[in-house]
């Protein structure tokens, strides 16, 4: 019960004394400094000109009031960064976590007290994937801007879905999987508009039961999540398009200055928080790079079957979109 704001998931970081609070410090002595000049030079009421409540109350606002903004500054501006790392932190671990449980060439697993079923045992493993899925689901919203009039409403329309939208268990569908239609795949990648964009979570459950559609799309919600951190949003960065065949050369292996037009965002802002971002952060630098080789990979399985109007329609999605960005700063089209 002591454990205090360290035991809800908040690092002690919190409270460490930084150059933000030493600066609101001196901004407040020196405030209140030049305030005691003031009063000595303009002098105060003496007895025989009687207290006026009024100018009391004024005086006590001038004074106070400009540190208590300050103070309150520094305090949203600290939350606001525990809050970030915290996100950082969580989406590192559960990457970790998955890459753990999910990877072919992991150790051997502890003995265990009693022997789960393996029937048990992959009926949980399911359930798991699901609730990631679900997840998945919800966080998509962070590529997109929110809209003034529902900041927050979005994120719990995964959950009351209907029953029958709900993933099934693994107890009599093994077996059963079919081929991604390639319109819901493009779909996928562009996640839903809105909570009631029905199709869109159609789109996005049966891609994330495809596995190389669903790591591409964690991928891309991972890099979405982190850059809407930095106010890059893709709906704000419609791309210079470049003609399918290029796209095609791409899928089978070209690379460099001859592919450069499919680098096509150019806003010098968002290329500049992106690069800033990848040289400082070596999470956001990791996920880069493998949602990076994730679309490489899916886009050359995609290309051979695909038309020109389904590439075309492909590049237009906020993952591709996101692709473009983060190619030109890490030098794919160089």
């Amino acid at each position: 019960m002591g454990r205090g704001l360290g035991g809800f998931g908040f690092a002690t970081r919190d409270a460490r004394f930084g150059a933000a609070e030493l600066l609101s410090l001196g901004l407040s002595v020196l405030w209140l400094l030049l305030m005691a000049i003031f009063f000595m030079f303009m002098g105060v009421p003496g007895p025989e000109e009687g207290a006026d409540p009024l100018r009391v109350v004024v005086t006590i606002l001038v004074v106070f009031a400009p540190v208590a903004l300050i103070f309150a500054a520094v305090m949203a501006a600290q939350a606001a960064r525990v809050v970030r790392e915290e996100t950082a932190r969580l989406s590192e671990r559960i990457e970790t976590l998955a890459a753990t449980v999910g990877a072919p060439g992991a150790g051997p697993a502890p003995t265990p007290v009693f022997t789960v079923p393996p029937a048990l045992e992959a009926k949980l493993a399911d359930i798991a994937a699901s609730a990631k899925k679900t997840e998945s689901a919800i966080a998509s919203f962070a590529s997109v801007r929110p809209a003034p009039q529902q900041p927050r409403p979005a994120q719990a329309a995964p959950r009351s879905a209907p029953p029958e939208a709900q993933p099934r268990l693994a107890l009599d569908a093994e077996g059963e999987a079919q081929p991604l239609a390639r319109a819901d795949f493009i779909a996928a990648l562009q996640f839903p508009e809105t909570p009631e964009d029905r199709e869109g979570f159609r789109a996005l459950r049966r891609a994330l039961a495809d596995r190389q559609a669903a790591q591409l799309i964690q991928a891309a919600q991972d890099v979405l999540t982190l850059l809407s951190q930095d106010g890059v949003y893709m709906d704000d960065l419609p791309p210079d398009r470049a003609r399918p065949e290029l796209w095609r050369r791409f899928a089978q292996g070209e690379r460099g200055r001859a592919i450069g037009a499919l680098g096509g965002i150019r806003d010098r802002e968002a290329l500049a928080a992106s690069a800033d971002r990848m040289r400082a952060d070596t999470i956001f630098r990791d996920t880069a790079h493998h949602f990076l080789r994730k679309f490489d990979h899916a886009f050359a399985a995609f290309e051979p079957e695909a038309t020109d109007s389904e590439i075309a329609a492909l590049t237009d999605t906020r993952t591709a979109r996101a692709f473009m960005l983060l190619g030109r700063v890490a030098g794919i089209f160089d």
